[in-house]
């Protein structure tokens, strides 16, 4: 092998004149077989994702996709002007978690954010929290935090190198002081207090780092003793369940969900005695969807309504049922928040959210509407004064924050001493974003919500980027992204189609796009880049796509299926050898959402969408980045190692193929500091108007 810094240089000259002088995988041929099915995987190799062979070949492939980034500065570096764009923005209020405010704050930007927490908005930010002072050499974040039910104590997770597996730490809010108290082995896992007592959460079994995931046991740690002192509360692993939980006072519910994600089991327990046991509420479908519980009911929404309402239930007699807040035709119910006062609904419909504020009988007391293409978020609700606040913003435009007295109406722009009014980067009408709906191929209208600057000729030659991600029922929101801004602002085009498999329509959204009717997620995604394409916005040599998880799929679907359509595809941390997913980490979870590879009739069907099979070897596929990182045990790199290879190591691949590998970063990515999220997103948008405009 030549020094390291004559590849470098060889690297870089290959990459600037697009020759595909890529590192080379080595062919080892194996034959797979299933369900008298079989086909040569060349590339089983690389599943071996910790061996040497493989961490050489990784290396190799970041030196050449940084020489390209090196190459493309040359002619695009946006850094510096996000970074402008980036201390002109307003964000939105701190977390009210119960009786105090926090933040997560970056004193230098080239570590980890700190906690801060305040009592009131105007109070100086007290630092409780400093991850760089546990793990000073590691990528390590705080990923969330929970007050005990008097705020006397604070439980908060650690992420550290960007693995799912986390730690629980915990600190005295009255002493400002951290205890001794470390759980590790946490995953997928609420923290639920026992007053200010103790904690629940879940523990994870795994030793193998991308093996099948084994998170089915409840603990209880009880504060200032050892955590192999902590007792087992419930053990799904017979059954292999997911399991969440929440406590309410003092109550404990937990609900398990079985292996084949058919059905749910409700129990709970009363938790303020030294011993309790859960107890077995009842059993439903997978579509019942557990709300909240409040002074002795169980709010839920129904199974039978496409778009959720609100009904309620006695704990103590599942027959005395109330119909709280029906649906709302056409207005999606995205979350109820409940209050000593009022039920809290956020609504969203086509290119629009708002809150309605009902009484616990039903009774409509007041709507908070915010204009068309904005998001508006629950920040939080003062029971004393009645004063509900809350943050306005969109995809082109940041937080603007407010509070409305639900007695009087009286409503106001909200300020603080931590968190005061900034000139906006652009007017408000600057941009224009219109929701909409086109045709798919099977006669369905999906809603697609499109940016651009306003007055700018849509003559077809417009580079344009299209986004989505189609899955799990989640429901998309705007994402406000500075880099984004130029690229609009530069003449691009932004859209983000809603298309089935997601829930922004509701129940029936996602069950159209999900297992054997998966395909209709990709074919929506395929022909909003027609209509696009068709109606002037852009065209096949203008048109990039990117996604990540579920939406790293959807772009490795759309450029195997359709090539011709795009110029540009970066798939994100994504899935793409669908007949293998089930064997790794998180993927047993997914059997609902795209099939189980042990019925024939399912894995032919994954077989038929997986991107790695259907790699042709006779077309040229688009200029593609593919972004993965070491350490995603959620969708572990192997999928995108695997189609990198596959798709570089054919003759007629013309266009450059990139693999980017994220070191000491799990699914997120790397952005344990401001200064490695605003390179990465430098990063992306560099290389999309480097490509489109080529």
């Amino acid at each position: 092998m030549p020094p390291k810094a004559s590849l470098l240089t060889f690297l870089f000259f290959t990459t600037v004149v697009f020759s595909q002088q890529f590192p080379i995988a080595k062919k080892t041929p194996s034959t797979e077989t299933k369900h008298g099915i079989s086909y040569t995987d060349e590339y089983n190799w690389l599943e071996n994702m910790r061996s040497e062979e493989v961490s050489q070949w990784v290396d190799q492939q970041n030196a050449w996709t940084e020489s390209h980034k090196v190459a493309i500065e040359k002619s695009y570096n946006i850094l510096s002007k996000i970074r402008e764009y980036d201390t002109r923005t307003t964000y939105s209020l701190p977390d009210r978690k119960g009786k105090y405010f926090y933040s997560l704050l970056r004193k230098d930007k080239k570590k980890a954010a700190s906690l801060f927490f305040m009592k009131t908005l105007d109070d100086e930010p007290i630092e409780i929290v400093n991850p760089t002072k546990i793990y000073p050499e590691s990528n390590v974040n705080v990923y969330d935090f929970f007050p005990s039910r008097n705020s006397a104590y604070l439980a908060y997770k650690i992420s550290i190198n960007g693995s799912d597996k986390q730690e629980i730490r915990f600190v005295d809010l009255f002493k400002n002081r951290d205890l001794d108290d470390v759980l590790e082995q946490v995953k997928f896992s609420q923290v639920a207090w026992n007053g200010d007592r103790g904690i629940f959460y879940k523990k994870n079994s795994n030793t193998d780092f991308f093996a099948k995931d084994s998170t089915f046991k409840l603990f209880y740690h009880k504060l200032g003793t050892k955590q192999i002192e902590d007792e087992l509360v419930f053990d799904a692993s017979k059954n292999e369940g997911d399991i969440w939980f929440f406590t309410n006072k003092n109550k404990l519910f937990l609900v398990e969900t079985n292996k084949e994600e058919t059905k749910r089991t409700f129990y709970h327990a009363t938790i303020d005695t030294n011993n309790f046991t859960l107890a077995k509420l009842f059993e439903d479908d997978i579509y019942f969807k557990f709300l909240n519980y409040h002074s002795g009911r169980i709010y839920y929404s129904s199974k039978e309504y496409n778009w959720g309402d609100v009904k309620s239930f006695a704990v103590s007699n599942k027959d005395d049922q109330k119909s709280i807040i029906p649906q709302l035709y056409n207005n999606l119910l995205m979350h109820a928040y409940f209050t000593e006062h009022y039920i809290i609904c956020k609504y969203k419909n086509s290119g629009a959210n708002f809150f309605n504020f009902y009484n616990y009988d039903g009774t409509f007391v007041r709507k908070i509407d915010v204009p068309s293409g904005m998001d508006v978020v629950y920040d939080y609700y003062d029971e004393e004064t009645r004063d509900f606040y809350f943050g306005v913003y969109s995809y082109v435009l940041p937080f603007r924050n407010f509070k409305i007295n639900i007695l009087t109406g009286a409503e106001q722009p909200f300020f603080s001493a931590n968190n005061r009014a900034k000139a906006t980067l652009f007017p408000i009408n600057y941009f224009e974003t219109k929701t909409i709906s086109y045709q798919s191929r099977d006669n369905v209208m999906i809603p697609i919500t499109i940016i651009y600057k306003k007055g700018m000729l849509l003559d077809g030659n417009n580079p344009t980027l299209l986004k989505a991600y189609g899955g799990f029922g989640v429901v998309s929101s705007p994402s406000y992204d500075t880099g984004l801004l130029y690229f609009l602002e530069k003449g691009g085009v932004f859209a983000y189609p809603e298309i089935r498999g997601g829930g922004e329509k509701g129940k029936k959204w996602h069950t159209d796009g999900k297992g054997l009717t998966k395909m209709n997620t990709f074919n929506d995604f395929i022909d909003a880049a027609e209509f696009l394409i068709k109606e002037k916005y852009t065209s096949a040599n203008k048109l990039a796509i990117t996604g990540a998880s579920q939406g790293g799929l959807l772009v490795g679907v759309a450029m195997t299926k359709r090539p011709d359509l795009f110029k540009v595809a970066i798939p994100k941390v994504g899935l793409f050898d669908m007949v293998k997913f089930q064997n790794y980490t998180t993927g047993k979870y997914w059997l609902d959402e795209y099939g189980d590879g042990e019925k024939e009739n399912e894995y032919k069907n994954l077989l038929d969408f997986s991107p790695f099979h259907n790699i042709k070897e006779d077309v040229n596929y688009p200029t593609t980045l593919i972004i993965t990182s070491e350490n995603d045990d959620r969708v572990p790199p192997l999928h995108s190692y695997k189609f990198a290879a596959k798709l570089q190591n054919r003759a007629a691949q013309k266009n450059p193929i990139y693999l980017k590998t994220i070191k000491q970063a799990g699914h997120y990515g790397n952005y344990s500091t401001y200064e490695k999220r605003l390179n990465e997103t430098a990063d992306f948008y560099n290389f999309l108007l480097y490509h489109l405009n080529q």
